[in-house]
């Protein structure tokens, strides 16, 4: 599996392409926004798009998963259930925030703790971390020990959880009972910033030792 990183929206999130080497076929994980810039991407790859992965509602993550759907036909799988009332909230999502007017989506698949996602010869194993949003979902492909993990966990920082039903305790436990438990040699693609390792982070990230959290 290879993969690709483009940067959406002005909060700079990551949006990821992951796609079968011997098909070509690919997901977007988070498509937030600049549907022409991730489109331009996979034309670049010579990809097709298969499906579309969510990790969590916000709009900076989420914004752009019905545009893309409208534009290329593909279904969606994820955020958790739990996720729906952001997703139901996206119109007040894009007034508090200065997006453009978006719309919210109904995934063709609510994703849950141990579900599958296929694509070409490629399958990802689902996570449920909650703790920033209580649906958040974060993707792992065990092969490459790769993980895109949305905004549960950044280098040197871990998700905000003032949001409305984010809770800390709960961050953490997924991020020590759901992340870490996948080995330290696992890099992982945040929502925002520069990748790292479970390993790193595990014993460097203040918010994770007891120096923050």
């Amino acid at each position: 599996m290879r993969y690709a990183i483009v940067p959406v929206t002005p909060f700079e999130q990551n949006c990821t392409i992951f796609w079968c080497e011997k098909t070509r076929q690919a997901v977007v994980i988070d498509p937030g926004g600049d549907i022409d810039r991730i489109l331009a991407t996979l034309a670049g790859e010579g990809l097709t798009l298969a499906l579309i992965l969510v990790t969590h509602g916000h709009i900076d993550h989420a914004g752009g998963v019905a545009a893309l759907a409208e534009r290329t036909g593909v279904p969606i799988d994820g955020p958790h259930r739990d996720d729906a009332f952001w997703i139901d909230g996206m119109a007040q999502q894009s007034k508090m925030f200065g997006f453009p007017d978006v719309k919210g989506f109904v995934p063709s698949r609510w994703l849950e703790q141990g579900d599958k996602v296929r694509f070409g010869e490629v399958e990802l194993d689902v996570l449920h971390c909650p703790g920033h949003t209580p649906g958040h979902i974060v993707f792992y492909h065990p092969p490459s020990h790769l993980a895109q993990v949305g905004d549960v966990l950044f280098q040197g920082s871990i998700g905000r959880t003032d949001f409305p039903k984010g809770d800390h305790q709960t961050l953490l436990r997924s991020i020590k009972e759901k992340l870490f438990p996948l080995g330290d040699e696992v890099e992982f693609i945040p929502g925002h910033g520069p990748m790292s390792t479970f390993g790193e982070e595990r014993k460097h990230n203040p918010f994770l030792s007891g120096r923050f959290g």
